[in-house]
């Protein structure tokens, strides 16, 4: 080839390079223009799901933000190509893409199914991380909430992880959405007593326990008439946001301070129902 031919080749690729900077630029100012815009509406997304999400205490959730950027990000890839002058390219890339969606949507249905229930959990935002809950049958701490799966730790300390397509298609309890929890007990005293001092002096005594809240206030009330006993149960809240004690120790405050209290008053016990319990959370 001489010098000639070689200078030739050499102009007309300039000549095509010149041709095609000016698509170019506009392609990469497209695909910048697109990667801001999906920012700013992953960004928006993040803060209106946090303004709606019940309880007191929501954080964003970076599923749904990520989910809106990547799709910013192939929408951006797509429309730099087709303003590049690269039509062809851009069509094949989204033939392709459906195409591998399909069969991978085939192929990976329960995967595909827990993705999207994950998805619609994270923009719910019925619980969070540190929740208490329980559903298809477990409960335990939130630890973690991913697309696929959500990390919980029982109190035996065991580490379940529940497909988010199960919480999705089962009822959910969330014992610590508003930080509020209730405990409950029963305590049976002699029918030859007076079940109203008792309940007085119940209510009186889970009052002044540390932890309990003033509002919802405590309550004893008479619950059943056994056979050989009247039955009084007490009632109490506390507040699982404020940084107290947990439940189970003001449990405890709580049984031991209605026991001195009874015993004081000389109030007699029932055999059956001589050590009372308590419950972690009660309907009502």
């Amino acid at each position: 080839m001489s010098e000639e031919d070689m200078g030739d080749m050499w102009s007309q690729m300039k000549q095509v390079v010149l041709n095609a900077l000016p698509d170019v630029v506009a392609g990469l100012i497209v695909l910048g223009v697109v990667l801001l815009l999906g920012r700013l509406v992953a960004r928006a997304m993040a803060l209106w799901v946090e303004r709606h999400a019940p309880g007191a205490r929501r954080r964003p959730s970076h599923i749904p933000v990520r989910l809106v950027r990547g799709a910013f990000a192939v929408l951006a890839v797509v429309l730099a190509l087709q303003t590049a002058g690269m039509t062809r390219l851009a069509t094949s890339l989204l033939a392709t893409g459906g195409l591998l969606a399909i069969v991978l949507g085939f192929a990976f249905k329960e995967i595909g199914e827990n993705l999207l229930a994950g998805l619609l959990l994270s923009i719910s935002r019925s619980f969070d991380v540190g929740d208490l809950i329980e559903s298809d049958g477990y409960r335990g701490i939130v630890r973690s909430i991913k697309f696929r799966e959500v990390h919980i730790r029982s109190a035996d300390g065991k580490d379940v992880f529940i497909p988010s397509a199960a919480i999705f298609r089962n009822a959910l309890q969330n014992y610590t959405l508003d930080g509020l929890r209730q405990g409950s007990f029963l305590v049976g005293i002699d029918y030859g007593d007076d079940p109203e001092e008792a309940r007085r002096i119940v209510e009186l005594a889970i009052s002044q326990c540390e932890g309990v809240l003033r509002d919802p206030a405590p309550r004893a009330v008479v619950h059943e008439l056994g056979g050989n006993w009247v039955e009084l149960r007490g009632t109490f809240w506390i507040d699982t946001f404020g940084g107290g004690a947990p439940l189970p120790v003001v449990r405890g405050r709580v049984l031991t301070a209605v026991r001195e209290r009874l015993a004081a008053g000389g109030f007699t016990f029932s055999s059956n129902v001589s050590s009372a319990h308590t419950v972690d959370i009660t309907k009502h």
